[in-house]
């Protein structure tokens, strides 16, 4: 267990229940460390978009606490909460009624930034995503691939620089092409980022990628929790298919 200092996000006791009734989460203790990138792995319904909407509270939990910064997320301000946790989604989730410079600008806009600052503050983040800003500021997102609207989705979630980034299968919903280019693209600005990252998938080869540790959920479930390699090296049974599959993968540059 991580020094209380180094704990970034925290699950205690933690189940979900649906009306009260049907069971999304069952008993989940986990610790997130600060500046890690924690990958929530498991197929479809073993609680992983769950885990993650308890985090900024778009749920609540049925019984255990979650902690946030070493707050539990009920004692936060709501507002304050979701400020300090950018969250990214399939699609990006834009307005479409809103230019790709006012969609990257919101937050700051409602944390009363100056406009000057604002402005700044969308340029780097457009040039950071690969968008250039001259070009790109003024459209809709109507007007732009799913690429690039995955970016700006990206640069929002980024735009107040908050200390945690949530990302729910950010990149499923784009072709496979695409996908491989911002996914290697996201991995470059992880590495610059040094934020606190959640990210949800289903994808092995993303879960590879991105990567600190890999949290396996199933039927609701905490598996348990591991490192890339301790997965590739895994000789239980119940670990055998994510093993094989993580032994046919390309260990991350740089070591893990």
């Amino acid at each position: 267990m991580a020094p209380e200092s180094d704990v970034a996000i925290e699950f205690r006791g933690v189940s979900y229940r649906l009306d009260g009734e049907r069971i999304l989460l069952s008993g989940l203790n986990m610790q997130v460390r600060r500046g890690e990138t924690m990958v929530l792995l498991g197929r479809s319904g073993s609680g992983k978009t769950t885990t993650l909407k308890l985090i900024n509270r778009l749920l609540d939990p049925t019984e255990g606490q979650v902690l946030v910064e070493g707050r539990a997320t009920r004692d936060w301000d709501l507002i304050r909460l979701r400020r300090r946790i950018g969250y990214v989604i399939q699609e990006a989730g834009l307005f479409p009624h809103f230019t790709v410079e006012r969609n990257v600008g919101l937050v700051p806009r409602l944390e009363r930034w100056s406009p000057q600052r604002i402005s700044t503050r969308v340029e780097a983040l457009l040039t950071l995503v690969g968008l250039e800003p001259k070009r790109f500021a003024h459209r809709y997102p109507g007007e732009l691939s799913g690429g690039q609207r995955q970016r700006i989705g990206v640069a929002r979630a980024l735009a107040a620089d908050p200390p945690l980034l949530l990302m729910d299968e950010p990149f499923g919903a784009l072709d496979p092409l695409t996908r491989a280019e911002i996914q290697q693209e996201f991995k470059t600005l992880q590495k610059w980022l040094q934020k606190t990252i959640v990210f949800v998938t289903h994808d092995l080869r993303e879960a590879a990628l991105f990567a600190t540790r890999v949290a396996l959920m199933e039927a609701g479930k905490l598996v348990g929790v591991y490192a890339p390699a301790e997965l590739r090296l895994a000789s239980d049974p119940a670990l055998a298919a994510y093993a094989k599959a993580f032994e046919s993968l390309p260990a991350p540059q740089g070591g893990e």
